[in-house]
């Protein structure tokens, strides 16, 4: 597992999503939006999005699930988490493939 947290108020909420949307498709071969999650009360929005991809380096298929918050005015905060790129049974043996997919989230953000 690799996590990346980021916020920023150069983004509006959609705009963000649309950009690591279409970034992350648009980035692999291989890249699938899975499902997607919306929730919005008192000002307040969330979207949580699953992303697949197949790892070459790895030879697996890993997740990367990115949340975006906003609370009324604030800033836009993301969560990015990698999952299921390691080979091995009981720890973690080979996790480039996952730092590679949320390395394609950090571009985007940057």
């Amino acid at each position: 597992m690799a996590k990346l947290e980021w916020q920023s108020r150069r983004y509006d909420f959609d705009t963000l999503w649309n950009r690591i949307t279409d970034g992350i498709l648009n980035g692999s071969a291989s890249a699938t939006l899975v499902d997607r999650s919306d929730f919005e009360s008192a000002g307040a929005r969330c979207a949580v999005t699953v992303f697949e991809r197949y790892s070459m380096i790895g030879g697996n298929r890993l997740s990367l699930t990115v949340t975006l918050f906003q609370a009324a005015g604030g800033p836009v905060c993301l969560s990015g988490i990698t999952a299921g790129g390691s080979q091995a049974m009981f720890f973690k043996v080979n996790t480039f493939g996952e730092e590679a997919f949320l390395d394609k989230l950090r571009e985007l953000l940057a």
